[in-house]
């Protein structure tokens, strides 16, 4: 039973709706909407306009279940650090108000709902679904082993536009390896904006980034990803024949992504690097629109 009331202490705590929320940032969607955008480039790509709609409703619903149980995954792996870190304190598995096995149950839920709505799509990309789940149990991991973890997440993000590409078109081409590498370039852009948010607390627990990592190169290095980003997305168009209005849209978005890099050539605070990264949502929103312009008009 849900209860909402504060548990006695020395007892087991007490799952209440709130802290439920706040484990799965209920309140903050922007990760959801990273992971689900890049998968709606592939949906339409894919179809080379719009795609159908029981598409679009399973991989939107897909990706807020999916980010739901990574995060939750991510404050498994990581409750011990995030005690020491001041944004990251309060999180209800880092203050003890929910427990380990609260949070197992929660994300299994999680992992079986997305399990029933990749049983909708078609058996290669059911075949290719339990990658998905591997990448997201990896991210946290990857924090203690390389010094680019950002990339991890780029990749766990980036097959949503593989299994969205399969679903479409029931087989992998080259233009869906192009929308895969594009993200992972994209993730280790926005996602070092925002390790800039932890870089002393990281540096004091021995948690690795890319925003330690680039240091005071880390504008040339966003600029340099986000490049990227935008000539595999280009190819990637180019592949399919897409028009020229898309270009032109990836042309506006390639200039505000360098004019964000150049940003960082000072340093930010916290609260400017949480809203750099924030504006994100706004960048995968163009490209979609790019997508779908460069198609119907």
């Amino acid at each position: 039973m849900i209860e909402s009331s504060s548990h006695i202490p020395g007892s087991p705590p007490q799952l209440s709706w709130s802290a439920i929320g706040r484990l799965i940032r209920l309140q903050s969607q922007t990760g959801t909407w990273l992971l689900l955008l890049p998968t709606l480039w592939s949906l339409v790509l894919a179809a080379r306009g719009l795609p159908p709609l029981h598409l679009i409703a399973i991989f939107v619903a897909g990706s807020f279940v999916m980010r739901s149980a990574g995060v939750v995954l991510n404050d498994l792996a990581d409750r011990s650090f995030d005690r020491h870190v001041t944004r990251t304190r309060t999180r209800p598995l880092a203050s003890g108000e929910l427990s380990v096995p609260q949070a197992l149950l929660i994300v299994a839920l999680f992992l079986s709902l997305a399990g029933i709505l990749v049983l909708l799509l078609n058996p290669l990309t059911i075949l290719l679904s339990p990658i998905a789940v591997l990448l997201a149990a990896l991210y946290p991991l990857a924090k203690r082993i390389i010094h680019i973890p950002q990339a991890m997440l780029g990749i766990a993000f980036g097959w949503g536009t593989i299994m969205a590409w399969t679903a479409s078109r029931g087989a992998l081409d080259a233009p869906a390896w192009c929308l895969f590498a594009a993200t992972v370039c994209w993730a280790i852009g926005y996602d070092t904006i925002y390790a800039l948010q932890d870089q002393e607390d990281d540096r004091r627990i021995g948690i690795k980034s890319s925003a330690l990592l680039f240091g005071s190169s880390t504008w040339l290095a966003v600029g340099t990803v986000f490049c990227a980003m935008l000539i595999l997305l280009g190819l990637a168009g180019w592949l399919v024949e897409i028009g020229w209005i898309y270009y032109a849209a990836l042309t506006g978005i390639g200039w505000w992504c360098l004019r964000q890099a150049q940003q960082l050539r000072e340093p930010v605070t916290a609260p400017t690097a949480c809203h750099l990264f924030q504006q994100h949502v706004w960048v995968g929103a163009a490209v979609l629109a790019g997508l779908i312009a460069g198609f119907l008009l």
